[in-house]
């Protein structure tokens, strides 16, 4: 058997673009309904994550990860992973890919999708909530698929952090810049896209203004929420998988166990928002659209980095 390559770095990240990212997403979810497969082992506060899905028609994979908290004292990154991609008809592996490389398209093409189907595409003003490596993805992603947008602002508990992060885009065309009061920007934005790690809710219902979208990304545990209990009653609720998220994120365990909505208030996940039986119901309409992320995404982008890899021989 032929050596399997290895695809990372920057040599075949300068290849990738966030719509034909978002496009790989959409034709994964054209295909059969993935199965999806989670495994945990703990031990000493450190966690072996193995995240595996099968596509029929588009492939197999998994994504192992490790978290070790400790390695930051090392000056190591406490989360490492890699996915290994293999062929759906002989079971042969194709690559060996940078996991990181996976999740980070991953995340912030899911969020995209989202809002390429459920967002006004006249959204002038970008809100994203938070600054970590999420909230760059999202600045690049947005600023390329929604032409429309002439500002992006950025909150984040520390401040600090928020400018560090514009900071990276003063030389560019992008308008970016720090806000401090998170309730006025929430009420002035179109898309609201949040990546933290809140347990606790810090977008507030009420301060929502009518037609707006708003993207949650941050939680992905059981304890976990970033919207209070006011927006998911009165917003349309989407999702990118009902698999992923109903019974496993407390951002709608929770609303959901305390009778706030019912599972039935999910209005469509990414298969029903790709085939068009489900969308936004009008230009007022307040949607929510819930990432969990899940193995199927990162088969879904490790094939499409795989492809890219191929077209430009950006192979190891």
């Amino acid at each position: 058997m032929a050596a399997i390559p290895f695809i990372g770095g920057a040599a075949v990240e300068a290849q990738l673009n966030w719509q034909d990212a978002c496009l790989a997403i959409r034709a994964g979810h054209e295909l059969e309904r993935a199965l999806i497969k989670d495994t945990f082992i703990e031990q000493g506060g450190n966690t072996l994550l193995s995240r595996s899905a099968w596509v029929p028609g588009l492939g197999m994979g998994t994504k192992t990860a490790t978290i070790f908290a400790s390695n930051a004292k090392l000056g190591l990154p406490s989360v490492n992973s890699v996915f290994t991609l293999f062929d759906d008809k002989t079971g042969v592996p194709r690559a060996i890919i940078d996991g990181n490389l996976v999740t980070r398209w991953k995340t912030a093409a899911d969020s995209l999708l989202g809002a390429q189907i459920l967002a006004r595409q006249d959204a002038g003003r970008l809100l994203i909530v938070g600054a970590g490596k999420v909230a760059d993805s999202l600045i690049a992603g947005y600023s390329q698929l929604f032409p429309a947008l002439a500002e992006i602002l950025v909150w984040n508990r520390s401040a600090a952090r928020a400018n560090e992060l514009v900071n990276q885009y003063k030389k560019t065309d992008i308008n970016v810049r720090v806000v401090t009061n998170l309730e006025a920007a929430v009420a002035a934005a179109d898309i609201i896209s949040c990546a933290t790690l809140s347990c606790d809710p810090i977008i507030h219902g009420h301060w929502i203004k009518p037609g707006s979208h708003v993207d949650l990304i941050g939680a992905y545990k059981a304890n976990m929420r970033e919207a209070d209990d006011a927006l998911m009653r009165d917003a349309d609720l989407y999702v990118d998988s009902r698999d992923t998220t109903l019974d496993h994120i407390g951002e709608l365990l929770m609303p959901i166990s305390n009778n706030v909505i019912s599972r039935e208030d999910i209005l469509g996940d990414l298969y029903e928002l790709c085939a068009g039986t489900a969308t936004r119901k009008s230009d007022t309409a307040t949607t929510v659209f819930k990432n969990g992320g899940g193995a199927h995404l990162d088969l879904m982008i490790a094939d499409y980095i795989m492809r890219v890899a191929q077209l430009s021989r950006a192979l190891i």
